[in-house]
């Protein structure tokens, strides 16, 4: 990202680009390098008429293809200050449990889209029933009521609404449409849409690839129940906020502290350490949402170890609980909805973005579910599903098609190629890979955005018809409100900085060894001070468990084996 003028100057503009739940709907945004995230949050949410921000938030994609949620509290410019052009996805952050205590109902409509769209890209998994039903509702709230003159054949084949989309879940879904949905409007489909989707085990999640000990393929879903283990294609444990103690991390080891009489601790490997430090930061986030009474009791939350980069942020907005607690109701009239039917249209005529995977024909598989009422329960959930396929028929076949995913972000340039497997047996690794979208796995949809596959008719443009979206900031003399402002070109070419040239080439060996000399040496002095001193002020630090722990398994052990060197030598 270039920067033109001093960071004091108020006259510079960034510029961003937002894409919204519907892929063929994008925002032009502006910022200022002082701007937080909550500015360009606030600016979204005024355009799409939304005053319930809570569950909301922007997410993005840095240079090393690693997702991050964009900080409400912090700079943006910072935090994308390696991007341009910024590219952000307004998404759904934090699901709430009921649906339907939301207030407003254009909040609820943001909410069944992304719903939507987490069925169409395999977050939400289901059985083949239940995707049948799903996708009845769908196919009612886009065409109506059916019309025996318009909608004749396989008429639900030419809508992309399941990763998998097989005839036998298409025929059932027609038979679900004609038969027993007639007359019933859009906002009654997505309220019976949201009713199933929310009793779904995978309602809410965000899968992350991880490793247990044994390097068994698994993933992580982080929700406002708490954190679940999927293997395969069943939910193996369920470890719920109440019984979670702590969450760490130290390299690319994710930690869980679980409060059982045995202090019991699991541990799950990712890919990175950026991975892990991700997954961290959601976790923290979606347990102090969910389990905090106010946020002003929000500690500043630090993670990471001696070993690996440690991480601080404070969580900020309100919790789950103070918006369940507001009873006030928005002041003003309910907002008008416009819907839009993304998916009346064949697939042939649609870009291949995220929204049209391709070759969406196959199977589901079964996954155990249970209702989200149950806040009690077993701490560990194992899941007693069979794993294999289950047909429309309730008959059980061992014969699936298994298939690569294609992360729910990817553009059609960057799509990773889906290829077909027939397998013979019952191993569960088979759906790994099929049914839960990988969470490190990225294209370039949410790096670059194609405005050739967006139709003009559809862009929401608040500012002018401007087609750069360059992270290149501009000089104006106007404020920022969300229009494009005029720039000056002439100041801008004054601005503009010119390399250095002979300059002085940054050595990683010598700027890094004389620190690492210093940090040692620091941190054995105070280690040896602490361990050996009398002092009184010592005392309650040298007694806690951590300190006990490090003294008899790692200093005293270390202390004696030098001691033995030393008397070997001199002896």
């Amino acid at each position: 990202m270039l920067k033109f003028g001093s960071r004091g100057d108020s006259n510079i503009v960034h510029k961003c680009t937002v894409r919204l739940l519907e892929d063929t709907e994008i925002l032009e945004c502006e910022y200022k390098p002082h701007s937080k995230g909550k500015y360009l949050l606030d600016y979204v949410c005024q355009q799409l008429n939304l005053v319930e921000q809570d569950y909301l938030g922007l997410r993005y994609v840095d240079i090393n293809e690693q997702r991050h949620w964009l900080d409400l509290g912090k700079s943006i410019a910072k935090q994308v200050k390696d991007l341009d052009p910024v590219l952000f996805s307004f998404r759904i952050k934090f699901y709430p449990p009921d649906p339907f205590k939301v207030k407003e109902e254009i909040t609820r409509y943001q909410l069944f889209l992304q719903v939507k769209r987490d069925l169409l890209h395999g977050r939400l998994y289901c059985v083949p029933n239940e995707a049948a039903q799903l996708a009845a509702y769908i196919v009612q709230w886009e065409l109506g009521d059916h019309d025996p003159e318009i909608h004749y054949g396989n008429y639900v084949s030419d809508l992309r609404i399941l990763i998998k989309q097989t005839e036998a879940i298409e025929e059932k879904a027609m038979e679900i449409h004609q038969k027993q949905l007639k007359g019933q409007t859009p906002e009654q489909m997505e309220n019976m849409f949201m009713k199933l989707a929310a009793q779904l085990d995978t309602y809410g999640i965000d899968p992350h690839s991880v490793k247990d000990h044994k390097s068994s393929q698994l993933y992580l879903g982080i929700n406002y129940s708490g954190i679940l283990t999927i293997q395969g294609s069943k939910k193996t444990h369920h470890f719920r906020w109440l019984d979670i103690q702590k969450i760490n991390y130290e390299g690319k080891m994710f930690i869980i502290h679980l409060n059982y009489n045995d202090k019991h601790t699991v541990g799950f490997k990712c890919p990175t350490g950026a991975a892990c430090r991700h997954v961290w930061r959601c976790a923290m986030e979606q347990m102090l949402f969910f389990t905090l009474n106010k946020s002003s009791d929000a500690p500043i939350v630090s993670g990471g170890g001696f070993f690996s980069w440690g991480t601080k942020f404070k969580y900020t907005g309100r919790t789950e609980k103070e918006i369940r607690e507001d009873t006030n109701s928005p002041d003003r009239e309910e907002p008008n909805i416009q819907r839009t039917a993304s998916l009346r249209r064949k697939a042939s005529s649609v870009p291949a973005t995220p929204s049209t995977p391709l070759q969406p024909h196959l199977g589901y598989n079964n996954l155990t579910r249970s209702s989200h009422s149950d806040a009690g329960g077993s701490r560990m959930e194992p899941c007693s599903s069979s794993g294999l396929c289950s047909g429309l028929d309730g008959q059980i076949y061992a014969d699936v098609a298994g298939l690569e995913t294609v992360c729910e972000d990817q553009e059609g340039s960057g799509m990773t190629k889906l290829r077909t497997t027939v397998l013979k047996d019952d191993s569960m690794d088979r759906f790994s890979d099929y049914y839960f979208r990988d969470s490190f796995e990225h294209s370039s949809s949410e790096s670059q955005l194609n405005l050739a596959s967006f139709g003009r008719s559809s862009v929401y443009e608040p500012t002018t018809a401007r087609s750069s979206r360059s992270q290149t900031p501009l000089l104006s003399h106007s404020t920022v409100d969300g229009r494009a402002c005029v720039p000056n070109n002439h100041g801008a070419a004054k601005a503009a900085p010119t390399t250095p040239r002979g300059g002085r080439r940054f050595n990683v060996v010598k700027a890094f060894v004389p620190s690492f000399v210093i940090v040692t040496t620091l941190v054995l002095a105070s280690t040896i001070v602490l361990m050996e001193s009398e002092s009184d002020a010592l005392t309650g630090l040298r007694a806690t468990p951590e300190i006990n722990s490090l003294r008899y398994q790692v200093y005293e052990p270390l202390k004696q084996y030098i001691r033995a060197i030393w008397a070997r030598l001199f002896s």
